[in-house]
């Protein structure tokens, strides 16, 4: 059985909130089968979009990075995401040392 996106983005802020790591949902996709994908914003004008991606050959998933650089191309990227698919989730995490927490056990798989 695989969790909804909205139940998924819960648990995900709940964990950020207790690591004292600022989040928020900047877009909200479908509630039950939209995609994730999370900004990490260092507020030093640099960012990096990570998205989720299944390898075919090993069957597993992981976070790997859809965007990196100025915060503006960051959010470029992201636009251009959305406007492929308007069911899309959108996280913002603001973190200075660079903290998603997406490689921690329960969300790295």
């Amino acid at each position: 059985m695989r969790l909804t996106a909205e139940l998924w983005v819960s648990a995900y802020l709940t964990r950020l909130r207790l690591a004292d790591i600022p989040a928020f949902v900047t877009a909200k996709g479908d509630a039950t089968a939209g995609a994730v994908l999370v900004k990490l914003n260092t507020l030093d004008g640099q960012a990096k979009a990570f998205q989720r991606s299944f390898d075919l050959m090993s069957g597993e998933r992981a976070w790997i990075i859809l965007a990196e650089g100025e915060d503006a191309a960051v959010e470029a990227a992201l636009a251009r995401q959305r406007s492929f698919d308007p069911d899309l989730w959108v996280i913002e995490v603001e973190d200075r040392r660079g903290r998603h927490l997406l490689d921690e056990p329960g969300l790295s798989e």
